[in-house]
C-alpha cells in the first residue's frame, strides 16, 4: 500500500517498525533510507526525523573471555577501529567492580555489555544507540545461545563458532535486531551438524514463515493431537516484620507463565479480576479485586488493546513462555509467624525455643518449609528437639534450619535447640541477634493477593476444542522476621515518659532532655503509641 495513506504520526511509527521486523531472509535494505522515504511521503516533521537519525544501530558484537581475549567478533557496519577491545579492557577488566557500569562511552563510541559465566558480550556503536534495545538484545542473544549449546561458556562458543556466526547474522542485520525467538531460528539453523543441511542450502533455502510474518514468535503449521494450554499464576511474597508483629514492608511480585500446546494460529483472551478493568467498564464484583502495578507483557500481547479496554488478547508462542509480570504494594497478614525466645544465654551455652505458626486457611498446605534461624558464630555441640520435621545446624550459614515437608494451615509447632560455647568467647558472638529469621515455602492452589483467572478464551479458525488448565502457586521471596528488638525500643517498653524539654536552639543540631521513670507494667500498645510520637 502507498505510504501516503498513513495519516497520523503514531501509525507512521508503527509502519516503520513493522517494516523493519518483517524483512525476508537474504533481502537486505537500509533502514535509515526507508525511514527517510517514510518521512518524505507521510510528512513527519523534522523533529521525528532527528530521532530516527539519532538512534544508530550496533556496529559490532564481540565475545571476550575472562582475560579480555577475543573469542568471536561480528562487525556489521565496518565503522569502528580494531583497538576497541583494548579500550574495553581498560574501562572494564582493569577497573574495580564497584566502579563498573554496563554502559559507557569512549572516543565517540558507545559500549554496552553483559557478563554471562566466564564471557563478556559487548555491543559497540558509533553515535547514540537505543541502550535499552541493545541490552534486551544481548539478553535474548544469551538465551538463544544457551538454548542451542545447552549452556553458554567460552568453550561452547569455540566449539560452535560456525553456528554462532549464523545466529549473529540472522538475529541482527546492519546493526538492528531481527529474529530473537529461538524456536523460529531452529527451523533453519541446525546444531547437530554445525552447519545448514544439504536441503537448506542458501540457493534453495526456504524462509520460515514466522521470519517474515507479523507474528514472528510463532510459526505456522503447528499441529497437536490434543490441544491444551497450561497457565501458572506464581506469586512471590517479600515481607519484613518486626519481632512484635508489625509489618514493616510488604510487596508481592507475580508472574503468569504459560505452556501452549495448541495447533494452528489461535487467538487467546485472558480475563483477570483486575480492579482497573471493573472501574473502566463500570461493573461491580462480589469477589476481591486486585490493582496491579508495573505490568510487563510478552511481545505477543496487543498493548493497544490492553490500554484501550484492559483486555489481554494475544497469539501465544508455541511451548513455554512468560506472558506477563506484575507487582502489588499492599500490606498482607504474614502467612507464617515465627517467635524465637532465648531461655538461657550464658557464657557457656544458649537455649532457644522457637514457635512457628501458619496463618493461612486451614484447607491449604505449604510444602518444603525451611525456617532459617541465626546462631552465634562460635556455637557448637548442637542439640534439637521438635514435634515435627527435622533440624540441622549449618555452620557455614551460622544458622540452624528447621525443615517441615508439609505445613498445614492454622497450625502451630514448637522446636527447642541448645548450643554450647567455647571458653574463649568470639568478639562477634552477639551479632546473630541483629540477623532476621528467614522463611522459605511454597503454597500450591493459593495466591496471597487474591488474583484469579476469570476466563481464558481460545478461538482458532478450524474450530477445535481446547482444554485450559490453571494453577496457582505462592512462594517466598525475601521473607524475614526480626528476632529481637533494639535496646532503645526495650528501654521504652520498660520506662514511661514524663517530660521532654524544649530544644536548645532551632538549628540543624539541637538537644532535648527526656525524663523517664520505670513502669510497673509494660504493654505493646503503649510502646507503639510512643513510637509514633517520637518517630523512631
Amino acid at each position: 500500500s502507498s505510504l501516503s495513506s498513513i495519516s497520523s504520526i503514531e501509525s507512521d511509527c508503527c509502519y516503520i517498525f513493522f517494516f523493519f521486523s518483517s524483512r525476508r531472509r537474504h533481502t537486505r535494505c537500509r533502514e535509515v533510507s526507508w525511514a527517510r522515504r517514510c518521512v518524505q511521503e507521510t510528512g513527519i516533521n523534522a523533529e521525528y526525523m532527528g530521532l530516527i537519525q539519532m538512534a544508530t544501530g550496533t556496529s559490532a558484537i564481540i565475545f571476550l573471555d575472562h582475560k579480555g581475549k577475543v573469542i568471536i567478533k561480528r562487525d556489521y557496519r565496518g565503522d569502528v577501529s580494531q583497538n576497541i577491545t583494548e579500550r574495553f579492557q581498560k574501562k572494564v577488566l582493569e577497573v574495580e567492580e564497584q566502579f563498573l557500569t554496563p554502559v559507557f562511552t569512549d572516543a565517540g563510541l558507545s559500549y554496552v555489555w553483559v557478563k554471562h559465566n566466564n564471557i563478556y558480550i559487548v555491543a559497540v556503536s558509533k553515535g547514540n544507540p537505543n541502550v535499552l534495545m541493545v541490552l534486551y538484545f544481548l539478553q535474548k542473544l544469551v538465551e538463544v545461545l544457551a538454548d542451542y549449546f545447552g549452556g553458554l561458556e567460552d568453550e561452547s562458543i569455540r566449539d560452535n563458532f560456525v553456528v554462532t556466526y549464523e545466529l549473529l547474522d540472522e538475529m541482527m542485520d546492519n546493526g538492528y535486531p531481527q529474529i530473537t525467538e529461538h524456536k523460529v531460528l531452529q527451523e533453519y539453523i541446525k546444531t547437530e551438524s554445525h552447519k545448514l543441511s544439504k536441503s537448506d542450502k542458501v540457493s534453495d533455502a526456504q524462509v520460515p514463515i514466522a521470519a517474515s510474518n507479523a507474528v514472528g514468535w510463532r510459526p505456522e503449521g503447528i499441529k497437536y493431537g490434543k490441544n491444551e494450554i497450561f497457565l501458572d499464576v506464581i506469586e512471590k511474597l517479600n515481607l519484613l516484620a518486626s519481632s512484635n508483629g508489625t509489618v514493616l514492608s510488604c510487596e508481592i511480585l507475580g508472574t503468569v507463565k504459560m505452556n501452549s500446546l495448541l495447533s494452528g494460529m489461535p487467538e487467546l483472551k485472558l480475563g483477570l479480576n483486575d480492579k482497573n478493568l471493573f472501574e473502566l467498564t463500570g461493573r461491580t464484583s462480589k469477589g476481591k479485586l486486585v490493582e496491579m502495578e508495573d505490568i510487563k507483557f510478552h511481545q505477543c500481547v496487543r498493548l493497544a488493546k490492553f490500554e484501550q479496554d484492559r483486555t489481554i488478547s494475544f497469539i501465544p508462542p508455541d511451548g513455554k513462555f512468560e506472558l506477563m509480570s506484575y507487582r502489588l504494594n499492599t500490606v498482607v497478614k504474614p502467612l507464617f509467624w515465627v517467635e524465637c525466645t532465648l531461655d538461657s544465654y550464658t557464657h557457656s551455652k544458649i537455649e532457644y525455643t522457637v514457635r512457628a505458626k501458619s496463618q493461612y486457611k486451614a484447607r491449604s498446605y505449604a510444602n518444603n518449609v525451611d525456617i532459617v534461624i541465626p546462631v552465634a558464630p562460635d556455637a557448637n555441640s548442637p542439640y534439637f528437639k521438635t514435634n515435627i520435621g527435622t533440624v540441622k545446624y549449618t555452620p557455614d550459614q551460622e544458622a540452624m534450619v528447621w525443615s517441615i515437608k508439609s505445613f498445614a494451615g492454622q497450625k502451630e509447632y514448637t522446636m527447642k535447640a541448645k548450643f554450647g560455647f567455647p571458653s574463649v568467647a568470639d568478639e562477634k558472638r552477639d551479632k546473630f541477634k541483629k540477623v532476621p529469621i528467614q522463611i522459605k515455602f511454597e503454597i500450591p492452589y493459593f495466591t496471597v493477593s487474591g488474583i484469579q483467572v476469570r476466563y481464558l478464551k481460545i478461538v482458532e479458525k478450524s474450530g477445535y476444542h481446547a482444554l485450559p488448565w490453571v494453577r496457582y502457586i505462592t512462594q517466598n521471596g525475601l521473607y524475614q522476621i526480626r528476632m529481637f528488638q533494639s535496646s532503645l525500643i526495650i528501654a521504652f517498653l520498660t520506662l514511661s515518659l514524663i517530660h521532654i524539654s524544649e530544644p536548645t536552639r532551632p538549628l540543624y543540631i539541637s538537644y532535648a532532655v527526656f525524663c523517664l521513670k520505670k513502669k510497673k507494667k509494660c504493654n505493646n500498645n503503649h510502646f507503639l503509641c510512643w513510637k509514633q510520637k517520637i518517630n523512631l
